[in-house]
């Protein structure tokens, strides 16, 4: 059986599987019906290593063992694993979030709390910096600030972003409103994303920047930015990047920068989405 490797890689990051079982779970599917040693001959895993992948395969709901001897495994039609492995993903997920929300109060994480808090004590202003990849750990950095603001939220993103910000991130800008935290958004506003543009306005002031600034940033009281590195259009996902900071000085100008460009921005009741 010849499987490419970009389909293995494929099917590596979508089932979230190994390289040892994709190519086990591939052998099966073209044979139906195999024992454990003659899958390893066809997908070249070590026959030492080919049990354990199988029970593996096994308790993710991608196979099932035969009864009798010698042992067979049954390949699954692939609709059936995806029914299956969605189900178990969400019955994982549902555990492991009883399990995070189970820390509250917990010793564990008053524990965790000490420590943040000692060290902390030892991190110069300086220091307070990073970089983050993935467009999914950006957002949830973006989340993170925006529970912390006090004052006020400025976000400037592209119009794709606005969408996907809105997704992300629309429980926390209604919280930030709840708070007293004064909140700004500013985008290019099209049909696309008109509708969304509307939701948001309920919780922040949204502007459209008719094409004046492509930047994505979002500053938060002052203190702390996020400049987002790349043009979303042309990047994956899981290659976006951005830069986290805390600087007084450094988001007090892009704030000053930003406060220019605001009063040319259009109000949303003024945009004319195309």
């Amino acid at each position: 059986m010849i499987v490419s490797e970009e389909f293995l890689s494929r099917l590596r990051k979508i089932f979230d599987l190994n390289l040892y079982e994709v190519k086990v779970w591939t052998s099966l599917l073209s044979r139906g019906v195999s024992t454990a040693g003659e899958l390893s001959n066809i997908s070249d895993v070590p026959r030492s290593r080919t049990y354990d992948i199988l029970e593996s395969l096994e308790k993710k709901g991608f196979i099932v063992m035969k009864i009798g001897k010698p042992i067979k495994f049954i390949a699954l039609k692939p609709e059936e694993v995806v029914e299956r492995v969605k189900k178990n993903l969400v019955v994982e997920a549902n555990e492991k979030s009883k399990r995070l929300d189970k820390l509250k109060g917990d010793e564990v994480l008053e524990e965790l709390s000490g420590l943040y808090s000692n060290g902390v004590k030892y991190v110069e202003p300086s220091d307070l910096s990073g970089s983050l990849k993935g467009r999914q750990n950006m957002y949830n950095h973006l989340d993170m600030m925006l529970k912390n603001a006090n004052k006020e939220a400025v976000i400037v993103t592209s119009a794709e972003g606005l969408n996907r910000k809105i997704e992300s991130l629309l429980p926390e800008f209604e919280r930030a409103k709840k708070r007293g935290v004064k909140v700004r958004v500013a985008a290019p506003i099209n049909k696309d994303n008109y509708k969304v543009a509307k939701e948001l306005s309920k919780f922040a002031e949204v502007r459209s920047v008719d094409g004046k600034n492509n930047g994505r940033f979002a500053l938060i009281d002052n203190k702390e930015m996020m400049l987002m590195l790349l043009d979303d259009k042309s990047v994956h996902p899981s290659y976006d990047t951005a830069v986290w900071l805390s600087s007084n000085f450094l988001a007090s100008s892009m704030k000053q920068m930003f406060e220019n460009n605001w009063t040319g921005f259009k109000p949303l009741n003024k945009a004319r989405p195309r």
